[in-house]
C-alpha cells in the first residue's frame, strides 16, 4: 500500500520560514506527480504546489509564488515544501499528496487529480 509521510510543520513567526517533508513509500517512479495542499477551517483543501516526478515541472498557487519552493529528492523518496516569509495566512493543515495518473499541466493542483494522501503536518504562523 502506498503511503505519504509529512513532517516539518510548527509555530514560526510571521517573515519566517519553515520546511516541509514528504516521504513517499515505494520509489519517487510510482507516482506522477506529488502535491502540497493546505486546509484552513472552513475553506476547502486548496492546492499550494506540485512537482512531476520525471522532468522538473513546478507548479504553484498564485499565493505563495515567489515565496514556496517545491523540490524533490528522488534517492531518498521525499518531496520538499520550502516556504520562506511566511505569512498568517499561511497557516494551516499541510497536506502532501499522490497521483500516480498523468496530471495535466493545465490543472496541476486538481485535488480531484490525487489519489494518495498523507495525514497532514500543522502550521502556525503567529507572532
Amino acid at each position: 500500500q502506498l503511503q505519504l509521510v509529512e513532517s516539518g510543520g510548527g509555530l514560526v513567526q510571521p517573515g519566517g520560514s519553515l520546511r516541509l517533508s514528504c516521504v513517499v513509500s515505494g520509489t519517487m517512479s510510482d507516482y506522477h506527480t506529488i502535491g502540497w495542499f493546505r486546509q484552513t477551517p472552513g475553506k476547502e483543501r486548496e492546492g499550494i504546489s506540485s512537482i512531476f516526478t520525471y522532468d522538473h515541472s513546478t507548479f504553484y498557487a498564485a499565493s505563495v509564488k515567489g515565496r514556496f519552493t517545491i523540490s524533490r529528492d528522488n534517492a531518498n523518496n521525499t518531496v520538499f515544501l520550502q516556504m520562506d516569509n511566511l505569512k498568517p495566512e499561511d497557516g494551516g493543515l499541510y497536506y502532501c499528496a499522490a497521483s500516480r495518473l498523468p496530471i495535466t499541466r493545465g490543472a496541476p493542483l486538481y485535488i480531484g487529480g490525487y489519489g494518495i494522501w498523507g495525514q497532514g503536518t500543522q502550521v502556525t504562523v503567529s507572532s
